[in-house]
């Protein structure tokens, strides 16, 4: 199937500016707001890996959602190259790190392997030092 590109996420201009959390209050439909909150999660030792699983899996399946209704049909090329695309392949990167964190196998290799199919370049950058 041709490449999937996912129209701009509108919470891209505000990130960074204002907290991750009031993002996702203000753009819930946004993939790179939760994956932002997943990401900060993971970062921080006070925070429950629980936690940053949870905010993955919401971005991750926003996502779902976002692609499909981009004419995505379950499988094939979501390329890192095109920017929008990166809050999807970066939820679903820190979903697999964040499932390895709580123990849950399975759904580690599953996440990491279809990053690795939907993208090796997303693959590259996100498990960079990983495995």
């Amino acid at each position: 199937p041709p490449p999937t590109l996912l129209p701009e996420d509108p919470a891209a201009a505000e990130l960074g500016a204002a907290a991750a959390a009031d993002v996702v209050r203000r753009h819930p439909e946004s993939p790179l707001a939760w994956a932002t909150l997943a990401e900060e999660a993971l970062a921080d030792e006070a925070v429950d890996d629980v936690t940053a699983y949870a905010y993955a899996r919401v971005g991750y399946h926003r996502s779902l959602d976002l692609l499909r209704r981009n004419g995505w049909k379950g499988h094939g090329p979501v390329p890192w190259e095109h920017e929008p695309n990166r809050g999807f392949l970066t939820c679903l990167g820190l979903l697999a790190l964040a499932a390895k964190a709580i123990g849950e196998w399975h759904e580690y290799e599953r996440c990491r392997d279809f990053l690795r199919d939907s993208s090796p370049a997303a693959y590259d950058v996100l498990f960079a030092g990983v495995e």
